[in-house]
């Protein structure tokens, strides 16, 4: 009888076993979804939103075949499939093969980063802070984090898969719904993928900084191996998610089985992480941490060499990513400027430029946005005080002899200075490119200048974060929502009709489209004085508030 009955009271104490792994993960779940009842909306929609107002203005910038097939042109060029894929139906090119060319690569990257950053926020971040012990010191299974943050990250690329398969059709009745949900689905499979990588890094790391790192590694290195594979032979692209997604081929001759290996990658992926887990002290990695020197760098005994050392990581990236944009949008500038002549819908956007050779009103355009993109390296590095404080880091730095100003003031002299140096960097790119593809190396110096001009309007876009941090520090957030508003208004406005007062509410719209428009002093100066001001009022207003207010 002894021996009869073991087995099967070890049978069941395995069972036993992993369920109480498991336990707690329906709470977990709840508690996800009201920590982020704010921010996975704003992904979801903001991702959903962007494709299908792109879509929706495709019919009045592109009316005609003949528009369709001009643009088809230029996306079949190899600059162009480094960003878009390989060009399916480039020689009938729909509305559909213009969606899944010019949209599915770049959102997929969305899609990554969303799945990445939601994943390490409630893994790896939790642990760091000191949040995972008190919640597993309740009835929580060793699992039951994991399972529950791969369930709300899952569930949030499902339901942007069915915005986006409903949402596509609507926008531009000209596509098919199997079409959208082909280009749904890839994106689906993207965001399941790189969710089991941030899984995966979160077990390696020992902090969320470095398995977001990590797992930005694997997306740069996926999104590289999809880019020269599609410059080749294709082999490489079967390599990378990217691939997989464009391989399926969404309105050209849809393809369902590379979903396949996407699933099956996730699978993969999120095994070895849960298995790597179970074995792993809960906030250790598998990379150990690092002995730091005996003696700290001189730099370090002041504010500043702590907001340099904090944030020197993100101003890098930062950084090399608009060199490299700046090289590519200043080698096509040539090429790229012909589509002007055969696309009358872009004359709406060219009317705010104004009159010039065509290359110059492109180098006009893509100087805007990279400034607009450079508004995002704004906010964050100039939200860094309000991080540091309700992560309860920003008392023991005041604690000792540095001001409250002194403490502000390093990271937005960070977000200042950063501010110049991303602008300088994609004028860099864009002036090298340029200057060969002409040959005619003024055109350096020349656009440089053009993306320095634009630093004043991104300093305002710091001192309303440190308006905010001062004032009201738990609305920070909504700077992210008008830098949104700002980049519809951008993108979108020619389109729309939109009223010039709309435009300049806008600091970028107040800058000279240099290197079309003649340079003004007076907006410069103008906008500098606001960002002034408005830093001014926001270190008043921390100087009188409580840490941690607000």
């Amino acid at each position: 009888m002894t021996t009869a009955t073991a087995a099967p009271r070890r049978a069941y104490a395995r069972t036993a076993g992993r369920w109480d792994a498991l336990a707690g993960t329906g709470t977990l779940i709840r508690l996800i979804l009201r920590r982020d009842r704010v921010r996975l909306p704003v992904w979801i929609l903001a991702i959903a939103f962007s494709v299908l107002g792109s879509v929706a203005s495709f019919a009045d910038t592109y009316p005609t075949a003949a528009d369709r097939q001009a643009r088809a042109d230029v996306m079949g060029n190899a600059v162009a499939k480094l960003f878009t894929g390989p060009g399916y139906g480039l020689d009938n090119y729909t509305y559909g093969a213009m969606t899944a060319n010019e949209l599915l690569p770049l959102t997929a990257v969305a899609v990554a980063l969303m799945s990445i950053f939601l994943v390490v926020r409630h893994t790896r971040a939790e642990e760091e802070s000191g949040r995972a012990d008190l919640v597993r010191a309740a009835v929580v299974g060793r699992h039951a984090p994991t399972v529950a943050t791969l369930t709300v990250v899952g569930g949030a690329n499902v339901v942007l898969c069915g915005l986006l398969t409903i949402g596509l059709p609507a926008s531009l009745p000209g596509l098919s719904t199997t079409g959208s949900l082909a280009f749904a689905v890839a994106l689906l499979g993207v965001g399941f993928v790189f969710a089991g990588v941030g899984i995966l890094a979160a077990q390696v790391s020992t902090n969320a900084r470095g398995a977001t790192g990590l797992a930005g590694i694997v997306l740069g290195a996926a999104y590289l191996a999809r880019a020269i594979g599609d410059l080749g032979n294709g082999t490489l692209s079967w390599f990378s998610p990217f691939g997989w997604a464009t391989e399926m081929r969404a309105y050209v001759d849809e393809r369902w089985w590379p979903l396949l290996l996407s699933i099956g990658t996730s699978i993969v992926v999120t095994a070895v992480a849960v298995r790597i887990s179970a074995h792993r002290d809960l906030g250790a990695g598998l990379i150990a941490d690092r002995a730091g020197p005996a003696a700290a760098s001189p730099l370090l005994g002041g504010p500043f060499g702590l907001a340099l050392r904090l944030q020197r990581a993100t101003l890098i990236w930062w950084s090399v990513s608009l060199f490299l944009l700046g090289l590519v949008y200043g080698g096509v500038a040539k090429e790229a400027s012909k589509l002007y002549e055969d696309v009358d819908a872009i004359d709406k956007y060219l009317v705010r430029v104004g009159n010039a050779a065509a290359a110059d009103q492109y180098l006009a355009l893509t100087l805007f946005i990279s400034a607009l993109i450079a508004v995002g390296y704004a906010i964050q590095s100039a939200s860094r005080p309000r991080g540091e404080e309700a992560a309860s880091r920003a008392e023991p730095v005041l604690a000792a002899v540095v001001s409250r100003g002194r403490f502000v003031g390093s990271h937005l002299a960070m977000a200042l200075g950063g501010s110049v140096v991303l602008l300088f960097a994609y004028g860099l790119g864009a002036g090298i490119t340029r200057s060969i593809s002409v040959n005619d190396a003024a055109e350096l110096p020349r656009l440089v200048g053009s993306a320095l001009a634009y630093a004043p309007a991104l300093w305002v876009f710091v001192g309303v974060v440190a308006a905010i941090f001062g004032l009201a520090p738990r609305a920070i957030g909504a700077v992210w929502a008008a830098f949104g508003v700002f980049a519809f208004i951008g993108f979108l406005g020619p389109l729309l009709k939109l009223p010039d007062w709309v435009y300049n509410l806008s600091p970028l719209e107040h800058i000279p489209r240099l290197p079309v428009a003649d340079f003004t002093l007076t907006p410069i100066v103008v906008l500098a004085l606001v960002a002034a001001g408005l830093i001014g009022v926001g270190l008043a207003g921390f100087y009188r508030r409580d840490i941690g207010g607000g």
